[in-house]
């Protein structure tokens, strides 16, 4: 198969990827050579213990952190080829990202929130507004759009948060223990969300998690353990 057809039928390849943070003795290999393919439309799990490089991993395949060496190739191209500019430009239009931490902006509206990424690349307001009402609506949140993050519920605050991941439909949605810090009641509306969203927007989504019902939902399940991917 040519690198063009490869590029075509994976949306990420991961190539003998490392990360050390710190150099010499005090030197901490994080990541150990991960390979990984990752389909268009897939959705893959991440488990592993505290301190396996799951995390890490999840911040490379989005740019926030880059590899001490090895590739991420998306749809074909070498990411970490491009400037910081080009990277950031990335990030906003091709990444989507949930944390655990919703980092919604206290002082803005459910809708603003959701519409801020819009905003940010240009798109007129009256636009950016309509996309993201269609997301929150998507999510569950209809009756909840003009209010603020301290008025919602932990549960609505994610939702929130993954709306405004989706907000200029990126292929690659990245969520970090998203229902970490909620009940088991809780989770499970995030959850349906997340497959919600997945199924209606065809969304490549790859989740690091602890949650065993969670990790059961997805397509596919990939073990870290101490930097690598078990066998």
């Amino acid at each position: 198969m040519s690198n063009e057809q490869r590029g075509n039928s994976h949306l990420l390849e991961v190539r003998e990827l490392r990360k050390t943070y710190g150099s010499g003795h005090s030197a901490v290999e994080v990541l150990k050579g991960i390979d990984l393919t990752v389909g268009a439309g897939e959705s893959i799990a991440l488990i592993g213990a505290s301190g396996a490089g799951k995390s890490t991993l999840l911040h490379i395949l989005g740019t926030l952190d880059r590899p001490t060496s090895g590739k991420v190739m998306f749809r074909g191209d070498d990411v970490f080829r491009r400037g910081e500019g080009q990277l950031a430009m990335f990030r906003n239009q091709s990444v989507g990202f949930v944390f655990q931490f919703h980092h919604l902006l206290p002082e803005f509206t459910a809708l603003e929130n959701a519409m801020m990424p819009a905003l940010i690349s240009g798109r007129r307001r009256d636009e950016a507004s309509a996309a993201a009402e269609e997301l929150l609506r998507e999510v569950g949140l209809a009756h909840r759009l003009t209010h603020k993050p301290g008025e919602l519920s932990g549960g609505e605050q994610q939702r929130v948060a993954i709306a405004r991941a989706l907000m200029l439909s990126p292929p690659l949605l990245l969520a970090d223990e998203p229902t970490g810090n909620l009940d088991t009641k809780t989770s499970e509306g995030v959850h349906e969300a997340l497959e919600a969203v997945r199924t209606r927007f065809g969304t490549t989504l790859v989740i690091v998690t602890h949650n065993e019902k969670l990790a059961e939902r997805m397509g596919r399940t990939i073990h870290l353990v101490d930097g690598r991917i078990e066998a």
